[in-house]
């Protein structure tokens, strides 16, 4: 019987067609775009350190300027903080609706111009009310850069990629302080924040110039119901909590330590110039070394067990600064400035890998923890300094380390509890 007569086909039926896979054109290390993003994201971190942190290690001459003591010329580190963590919020919410590039664009504007009128302020209370608005202007780069990283650049480099941003940050910690040091040293604090100020500018300039423009970015709203929604969300989530808890302690030990660490340096026994005060910072280039390797150091032990790591190096490294030895002290101060920011960038990884949506508000609520945690640190450990000495201080950084461990130990319980609730 003929095909015609039976109604069967003469055709071979069609095999459905597989769609190709997409290219992923998100970047990737070696890929095109990667570098000059790193080195424009580093150069932002180098800017809002520098500028964030510049009357830190010149609280000692503010306290003499001004004759006040070290616990009130310490508001000017803990206004920019907290003026940081109090906008940091509302600055992700205008760049989830305007874009990543451009609200960290703004907000470097705004706050190398305020750098450029601290030196002339003319009272501590207008120094702080400057401060703070500079930190409010600055709050608009952490939390965007973040969401800018999980948005443009492959998950698998996603914690290298924050680890450099971080790095800048370190970088400007420490070239902040030290240039400010030697400069003070022959001119005084103004000139030395007000070269700071201009340090940045440039830097703003060429962040600009070098970041890629973004092409994964989609507009979100602005409307504050739904804003409210998304932070309730990831306040909603366990292990971002907890995230925010461990990013805030350890920022605590860390704003304590270095908002004193001059004071101490000043004293007896060791009674050092503030130029080489400000060379003391150079430690920070450790903390470089471990932001840029906290990948690695995820792949060997996990997150928990590089949490464990950096808590562990950062309480020894409190332990070995009790000591009179100038060189002790300078071990410590690499550990404390290692485990610290080995610490700061595992958990801030995390934050962006952990949230499905509004990476832009998860990022942000951890800036503002952190940063809740500076301005705590640089308050309390200023007033334990002034009642206790540096044993003070110390002390406060051991419990907030303790707190560190707590946390993470109740996070090993809760993912053991969930295996187990997922194996039944």
């Amino acid at each position: 019987m003929s095909p015609a007569s039976t109604g069967a086909s003469t055709t071979v039926d069609a095999v459905p067609s597989v769609p190709a896979p997409v290219a992923d054109s998100r970047l990737t290390p070696g890929g095109p775009g990667y570098r000059r993003m790193s080195f424009a994201l580093f150069l932002a971190g180098v800017a809002t350190f520098a500028l964030l942190y510049s009357t830190q290690a010149l609280l000692p001459l503010i306290s003499d300027g001004y004759g006040v003591s070290a616990s009130d010329a310490s508001w000017t580190v803990a206004a920019a903080t907290g003026g940081l963590a109090l906008f940091v919020i509302p600055m992700s919410a205008l760049s989830e609706r305007f874009g990543r590039r451009t609200v960290m664009t703004a907000s470097l504007a705004v706050a190398v111009t305020v750098g450029l009128l601290v030196p002339f302020a003319p009272s501590l209370g207008v120094l702080i009310v400057l401060r703070g608005v500079q930190g409010a202007a600055l709050a608009g780069l952490p939390a965007s850069a973040q969401a800018y990283l999980a948005e443009e650049v492959r998950p698998k480099a996603l914690v290298t990629a924050i680890g450099l941003f971080v790095a800048g940050n370190s970088v400007g910690g420490m070239s902040g302080r030290v240039i400010t040091g030697w400069v003070a040293q022959e001119w005084g604090w103004r000139v030395a924040v007000g070269t700071i100020g201009v340090i940045a500018v440039g830097c703003a300039v060429a962040f600009r110039l070098l970041l890629p423009a973004p092409r994964h970015f989609k507009a979100g709203s602005l409307h504050p119901r739904r804003l409210l929604g998304t932070v309730r969300d990831h306040l909603a989530d366990p292990l971002l909590r907890r995230l925010y808890a461990i990013g805030a302690l350890f920022m605590t030990v860390f704003g304590g330590v270095y908002t004193v660490i001059g004071y101490r340096l000043t004293q007896e026994p060791f009674s050092l110039p503030q130029g080489i005060i400000g060379s003391i910072f150079l430690v920070y280039l450790v903390g470089t070394v471990s932001a840029s390797t906290a990948g690695r150091l995820v792949g060997r032990l996990g997150r928990r067990g590089a949490l464990y790591l950096a808590g562990g190096t950062t309480a020894g490294g409190l332990l070995l600064s009790l000591a009179d030895s100038l060189p002790l002290v300078l071990l410590g101060l690499v550990l404390i400035t290692a485990g610290f920011f080995a610490g700061h960038a595992v958990a801030s990884s995390a934050v962006s890998k952990t949230a499905t949506h509004g990476r832009a508000q998860a990022s942000a609520l951890y800036q503002s923890a952190y940063y809740i945690g500076s301005s705590a640190g640089s308050t309390v450990g200023a007033m334990a300094f002034h009642a206790e000495g540096w044993s003070g201080t110390v002390g406060v950084g051991l419990l907030a380390i303790l707190g560190v461990v707590t946390i993470t130990v109740l996070g090993s319980v809760a993912a053991r509890r969930q295996v187990l609730a997922n194996a039944h």
